[in-house]
């Protein structure tokens, strides 16, 4: 599983928008000049295309997809494809631009891109994903390739889908060419890791931010709002170094537990009952508005996006927020919980361990070699602290939040970069 990220809501703000009044306050920052800011803030690439797909009923079906590369500054753009009735072109923008500050934050050699196809896959058959997947690989045919743009998993989509994404490439390509997708099932070249990186990045930004604030784990609680890939893992992982997680929450509903819910029960539940948490008895049922102002110490939204909003922001009594989601907290909130004195590790540092362990896949089928399990987490809880160790330096540098300094620290990256190569 991964994100679950809404279409737009006339009382939630555009996500590009939101990027944006993000990117411009970093940017002042910095002083960044004209033709770089205008250079780093347009997409590169927006590629609509219209993909007619047989259905099983023998009917033709149209399908709108979208790529949209925001940047190659860095090397090759990066970033997932994401199956939902919800897609829209504005939301595809903003996350192609938040894997490019993602990819910069953490130091890897991609700029970033997204993807994404509207429909709405629980009502359609694997036979109808698949024809719809491989249209979509040939409509982009000449925007993918291991050197130039490299999609990845996102919500709606899977290993299942970048493996037939991988063979259609392939096939037009006249051999094998694995490296032009990653999340891939691991017998076509995926990492080991990679299925738990986004949570365990989670968990590293957490331990590192809890560090600085002087917060003992054995003493800590948490609330982990999305219990999908990423918030189980992150959950699980938290829980395992001694964090008390007294609530969680899927699409179900949301569970609490003044004991501690055990989360190896609750992932357990899960999985036996199609990936939800209802009827779970290891919790009480509250409303998620509840779980997500409950009294914690940590609070981790790793569902949607804008869940903490003006609206709510002034109730959180967290110490600490780590973003698992992309975008869970909107624009117009971050005044209210800096006002707070609460720290926040923004979603394009800790949930970066996702395109680190995909950028570790793509460098393994380069190479043509596999590294061990303990290779992959070693490296990249190492890139997580040191990530996170720069843009807290960089935070108390410029006296300004961690979410403006993990922006501050990818632009200052992808600007000096465009430098040196020449501009234009």
């Amino acid at each position: 599983m991964a994100y679950k990220e809404p279409a737009p809501i006339k009382d939630k703000e555009n996500p590009f928008e939101s990027m944006m009044s993000r990117f411009n306050i970093a940017a002042e920052v910095l002083g960044l000049d004209d033709e770089t800011y205008e250079v780093l803030k347009s997409p590169a690439r927006q590629v609509i295309v219209n993909l007619p797909v047989t259905m099983d009923d023998g009917r033709v079906k149209v399908f709108e997809g979208f790529r949209v590369v925001h940047s190659n500054i860095l090397g090759p753009s990066k970033g997932g494809i994401r199956y939902d009735k919800g897609v829209f072109l504005d939301e595809v923008k903003a996350l192609a631009a938040w894997m490019t500050w993602k990819c910069a934050v953490v130091d890897i050699p991609y700029g970033g891109a997204k993807g994404g196809i509207v429909c709405d896959p629980s009502t359609m058959s694997a036979g109808e994903i698949e024809r719809l997947t491989r249209a979509y690989t040939v409509a982009l045919i000449d925007t993918f390739g291991p050197d130039q743009d490299i999609p990845a998993p996102d919500m709606g989509t899977g290993p299942r889908e970048m493996a037939w994404l991988m063979d259609e490439y392939s096939k037009t390509k006249g051999m094998t060419v694995n490296s032009v997708v990653t999340g891939k099932p691991l017998v076509l070249g995926g990492s080991l890791g990679r299925v738990e990186a986004t949570g365990r990045g989670v968990m590293v930004s957490a331990m590192a931010a809890m560090e600085v604030l002087g917060m003992d784990p054995t003493q800590s609680t948490a609330a982990v709002q999305g219990f999908g890939n990423v918030g189980s893992w992150a959950a699980k992982l938290l829980a395992e170094r001694g964090v008390k997680i007294l609530g969680v929450s899927d699409v179900s509903g949301a569970y609490w537990n003044d004991n501690g819910i055990n989360i190896e029960e609750a992932i357990a539940y899960k999985n036996a009952h199609n990936g939800r948490l209802e009827g779970f008895l290891g919790a009480e049922p509250i409303s998620n508005e509840e779980l997500l102002t409950s009294k914690v110490d940590v609070l981790v939204p790793a569902a949607v996006e804008d869940v903490i909003t003006a609206h709510n922001a002034h109730l959180i009594q967290a110490k600490l927020i780590v973003e698992g989601a992309n975008g869970p907290t909107s624009a117009n909130a971050d005044t209210i919980i800096n006002e707070k004195g609460i720290m926040v590790v923004p979603d394009i540092l800790a949930n970066s361990g996702g395109v680190t362990v995909s950028y570790f896949e793509w460098v393994q089928n380069r190479l043509g070699y596999k590294w061990s399990l303990d290779m992959v987490t070693e490296r990249s809880d190492r890139i997580m602290t040191e990530a996170f160790n720069k843009v807290y330096a960089t935070s108390q540098k410029f006296n300004v939040p961690m979410r403006i300094a993990a922006y501050i620290v990818a632009i200052d990256k992808v600007a000096q970069t465009y430098k040196f190569r020449g501009g234009f």
